[in-house]
């Protein structure tokens, strides 16, 4: 798929998921291109009267939003919220998802936590049959990384993900930092048999700060395989 292919699936799955938005609501706002595609489609609705505030889950989103003119303000002041709308780097059809890529997975995996629903929007190439094609991002203290980065590997091998790669993620050959002053681990696992397990892992190992895996927290997936062509995911529970 090309670059302006998928830019154009997800403005259209952004702009599908503006049906969940109603006035008044109290939006938390994701990071990434296609959470960027949704302020973009939702900024002209403001601007024509919608009532929204937002709880953006980084800087980045939040300096996209205030100059699109959506309002923003603290997640302590708005939560609980009613929706928040943000992407994934790869989704399955149980809604559980692998987040980070943009480096924001700490204060998005936050902000959904703070939210009713949950609305994920990503073109066709995110759904998966089973995850971890996407290496699975890990937010970590920097005292002692190197020790944190070798637990989860020991981890992970002692859960049967043979061979892990556990990579410092860099940009221009300086460690990437969150907004939190933390690292991100990338670890590729391989295909993820039980992502529970997984998670359950990654958050007992000291050092951790949190994990990409978002088990439990989507409630719709809105997947754009073509312009025209939108598939709506529910979660389904127990109930």
């Amino acid at each position: 798929m090309s670059g302006s292919d998928s830019a154009i699936l997800k403005r259209a799955a952004a702009t599908r998921a503006l049906d969940f938005v109603e006035n008044g609501m109290k939006l938390g706002l994701g990071t990434g291109s296609t959470a960027e595609a949704f302020l973009e489609v939702l900024a002209p609705r403001v601007r024509g009267g919608l009532t929204v505030t937002g709880a953006a889950t980084s800087e980045r989103t939040a300096i996209k939003a205030r100059g699109l003119g959506i309002p923003i303000a603290l997640l302590e002041q708005l939560a609980p919220l009613d929706l928040t709308i943000d992407g994934a780097d790869e989704a399955d059809r149980s809604l559980t998802l692998i987040k980070g890529g943009g480096g924001a997975l700490l204060r998005e995996k936050l902000v959904a936590s703070a939210s009713k629903r949950m609305v994920v929007v990503a073109d066709g190439s995110k759904l998966v049959q089973k995850l971890g094609r996407f290496p699975l991002p890990v937010e970590v203290v920097e005292f002692g990384h190197t020790i944190t980065a070798m637990r989860i590997a020991q981890a992970a091998a002692e859960l049967g993900y043979s061979g892990p790669r556990i990579v410092l993620r860099m940009q221009e050959s300086v460690p990437v930092r969150t907004d939190g002053g933390n690292l991100i681990y990338d670890c590729a696992l391989g295909s993820i048999g039980n992502a529970v397990k997984v998670a359950t892992m990654l958050k007992s190992i000291t050092g951790v700060v949190e994990h990409g895996l978002f088990v439990g927290l989507a409630t719709t997936l809105v997947i754009a395989h073509a312009a025209d062509k939108i598939e709506i995911l529910e979660r389904k529970t127990d109930a």
